[in-house]
């Protein structure tokens, strides 16, 4: 580890935060990314000059960009870009605003996109590198609720399984982060839209009920943000890259579950998807 440099973006709060400090203390080089940097100040004092950090909106494609050549270009190499900006949204497709829907897409699917083809010359020109997204449970199962949530991540999910085979050719691996719910302050940045009385005696309502309740959201949730932290590190030295990371016994049961029904329902449309060949 200590040989490698990552980039992490969100790297103020949460488990970028937390990855942050993991590499850090394990020696590694860390081009440290967030709207508001200076948070990381008290990692500066400490680590000196083995943390790198901008101030940077990743959904300002132009800034992202730019971040990204002058990290290449004061680094000399990047190993490791671990996209990890992001955040939730909750509220019938009904109530939600047109700008928290804009922000969903622009934040969790537009911005990583334009991260991995702002590294990729990069990447190529190094003879490779790893690309890891902060994804979630959330890409393969839905709530009622958190359907902009759940679009961003399924879209950009299909991205980046796509992008795989094309950039596995210059040595670049590509990994899709899914945990459940982890014990960070992701519940409390949720984008929660305007309610509407028509909702509020059916699921959205019991999903907002639910998300009012701070020991169901964090103190009780099962997933540890150390532990995230370690195995998101330890995926980078895989080889090859796994393609997805699930972590935590929630998500492994709920994606089990989601994926083994969808499968049965396919299945049971067997005679009619044959029926209409020549």
């Amino acid at each position: 580890m200590a040989s490698k440099t990552w980039f992490v973006t969100g790297a103020s709060a949460g488990i970028g935060r937390v990855v942050t400090e993991h590499l850090l203390e394990q020696g590694a080089r860390v081009a440290a990314t967030a709207r508001r940097p200076e948070v990381l100040s008290d990692l500066a004092d400490r680590f000196g000059d083995r943390l790198w950090t901008a101030s940077l909106d990743v959904t300002d494609t132009k800034a992202l960009n730019d971040t990204v050549e002058r990290a290449f270009a004061d680094l000399g190499r990047i190993d490791v870009v671990y996209s990890n900006a992001g955040r939730g949204s909750a509220g019938a497709a009904e109530e939600m605003t047109v700008a928290s829907i804009d922000e969903q897409i622009a934040l969790n699917m537009t911005a990583p996109i334009h991260l991995l083809r702002a590294v990729l010359p990069h990447f190529r020109a190094q003879g490779g590198g790893r690309f890891i997204q902060m994804s979630t449970m959330g890409a393969h199962i839905t709530t009622p609720g958190a359907s902009m949530y759940h679009a961003s991540k399924w879209g950009v999910e299909g991205f980046f399984e796509s992008v795989i085979a094309e950039v596995e050719p210059f040595g670049v691996g590509i990994t899709m982060v899914e945990p459940g719910i982890i014990r960070t302050t992701f519940g409390a940045n949720l984008d929660v839209a305007p309610a509407m009385t028509e909702y509020a005696d059916g699921p959205v309502g019991q999903i907002r009920a639910y998300l009012e309740s701070v020991d169901s959201v964090t103190a009780q949730a099962p997933g540890d943000p150390q532990k995230v932290a370690a195995a998101i590190i330890a995926s980078a030295d895989s080889t090859p890259a796994p393609r997805r990371l699930a972590l935590g016994s929630d998500a492994y049961q709920a994606m089990r579950t989601a994926l083994t029904s969808r499968i049965a329902e396919l299945d049971a449309g067997k005679q009619t998807a044959a029926s209409i060949d020549f």
